[in-house]
């Protein structure tokens, strides 16, 4: 029974397991808010633009806004210092509920009259095809920026970088892997609510509207456990002797150097830890990237639609979450028996596997027929969903766990420039590489062999960071062959 406990739920007294759960429920909050503006963003620009204007959002939108906000936020990081990371939460986090509510109120219900027509655009701007698209409909390119930004912002930075600033090495060697099991019931509710409730509106207006409901009400959850969690956290550990590496040190905080960001640039690049950090998050953006925008323009192709897409994505989540929370037991008991690196590897080892059948249904089967279109939908489906789930059992815990055993600055500023600007430029690179191809080839079909070796390529880098950075990490943690153990206290 103890060992069965050990494996299933290893969080033990009252004061470990209410901070697990206040920490953990603002996780699930986070992860449910990121899969409906998730959902509503592909559905507004997929069902209005394309899919091919998810490659072109990526690197002239959300690239240059991802830069813009991790240059303000590092010098708001600055100016407030350690003593008021609770307000810079808050100062982070409240302007995109603010906007997705402001969005469902005034934005959306005005496009008609705020937004061009794609004629006007051809005629004065000159332009077509799908930057004109883009721009006859940029209420939705806005809210498709604000929520890549969220989706970066929110995991990494909101969730994680509170994480580890509250919890130690030994206690997220069990609390981590559960994170990801928790915050897999998020995109279940996200994915259920959609397919029951916000899919049968009459109108996208109507499903916007009970959206936007939902998300408002979990920004709020988000607030209210992160300010709990934290007065709790400090009640139970007032010395904050080791409160995830850092708390309770304001002192020592004070005295570090702090950077621009100019110099934070040049303090990621002069360091191989944080480099081959780096290389895993962009790895997993480069390599997603490929088989996502070709997935979607197929599913678009057979649900054309905004509420029939919003529909099969709600579904889709759903899936995605059932699938993570059963995977994640499995991925939470590798890392904590067989250790980081074979946690770390475990990603870009099924991606490489699982990618086989989706381009081969693509290449060989084809898309010109429905049953043909089915069978790939239905292959690239099953890709996607083992893809993000093995990305929350394995890759998330492993990388955001690298980050513990680091000082403050390097947790600070490395991790935001990883996780915003890294997380983006592996996306957007993936977006730039296929528009190229799609110029070189006339089609991303046509172009899918080169898309395959460009694919494993990333892969190969990704594996060869993963083992080079295991061995700094075992180092660092006193784990050796990267299993974490619990550091001795002096």
């Amino acid at each position: 029974m103890k060992g069965f406990r050990n494996a299933v739920f290893p969080i033990y007294g009252r004061e470990e397991i209410i901070k697990f759960l206040s920490v953990a429920g603002i996780k699930f909050f986070i992860v449910f808010v990121l899969t409906l503006t998730r959902d509503t963003k592909d559905t507004l620009m997929v069902t209005q633009c394309g899919a091919e204007s998810i490659a072109f959002m990526k690197v002239y939108g959300v690239l240059p806004c991802a830069a813009i906000f991790i240059a303000l936020y590092s010098k708001l990081d600055s100016y407030l210092g350690p003593s008021k990371k609770q307000l810079l939460y808050y100062l982070t986090v409240l302007p995109f509920f603010g906007f997705f509510l402001l969005f469902d109120l005034f934005i959306y219900p005005s496009r008609d009259m705020i937004q061009p027509s794609y004629e006007t655009v051809e005629s004065v701007l000159g332009i077509g095809g799908v930057l004109a698209k883009i721009a006859s409909n940029w209420t939705s390119a806005l809210f498709y920026i604000i929520s890549e930004l969220y989706s970066s912002v929110s995991i990494g930075i909101l969730f994680w970088g509170y994480a580890n600033e509250v919890i130690g090495v030994e206690q997220a060697r069990r609390f981590y892997p559960l994170f990801g099991q928790m915050s897999s019931l998020g995109p279940i509710a996200a994915g259920q609510y959609v397919v029951q409730y916000s899919s049968k509106a009459d109108n996208f207006q109507s499903s916007l509207n009970r959206l936007t409901f939902v998300i408002t009400l979990s920004g709020m959850m988000i607030v209210g456990l992160r300010t709990f969690s934290a007065a709790y956290i400090r009640r139970i550990s007032p010395a904050s002797a080791e409160v995830g590496g850092g708390a309770g040190k304001s002192k020592e905080k004070k005295s570090k150097p702090k950077l621009s960001m100019v110099e934070s640039a040049k303090f990621l690049a002069g360091s191989q830890y944080l480099r081959l950090l780096a290389m895993m998050v962009i790895g997993y953006g480069l390599s997603i990237n490929f088989t996502e925008i070709i997935w979607k323009s197929l599913v678009k192709k057979q649900y054309p639609s905004a509420l029939e897409y919003s529909h099969f994505m709600g579904v889709f989540s759903s899936v995605v979450g059932v699938t993570t929370f059963f995977v994640i037991f499995a991925g939470g008991t590798v890392i904590k028996t067989l250790g980081w690196k074979v946690g770390a590897l475990a990603t870009p080892s099924i991606m490489s596997l699982l990618a086989i059948p989706f381009f081969g249904a693509i290449l060989i089967g084809g898309v010109d027929n429905p049953t043909s279109l089915k069978v790939a939908v239905g292959i690239g489906c099953l890709q996607s969903i083992l893809s993000k789930a093995t990305k929350y059992a394995f890759f998330d815990p492993t990388t955001q766990m690298a980050y513990i055993p680091l000082d403050e600055e390097s947790k600070v500023k490395g991790k935001a420039a990883i996780d915003v600007l890294g997380s983006r430029l592996g996306k957007s690179g993936g977006s730039l590489i296929q528009q190229v191809l799609v110029l070189g080839f006339g089609n991303i079909i046509t172009a899918a062999p080169a898309v395959v070796v460009i694919f494993y390529s990333v892969l190969l880098a990704w594996i060869s960071s993963a083992s080079k950075l295991s061995v700094m990490f075992g180092e660092l943690t006193g784990g050796g062959s990267g299993i974490v153990k619990e550091k001795k206290r002096r």
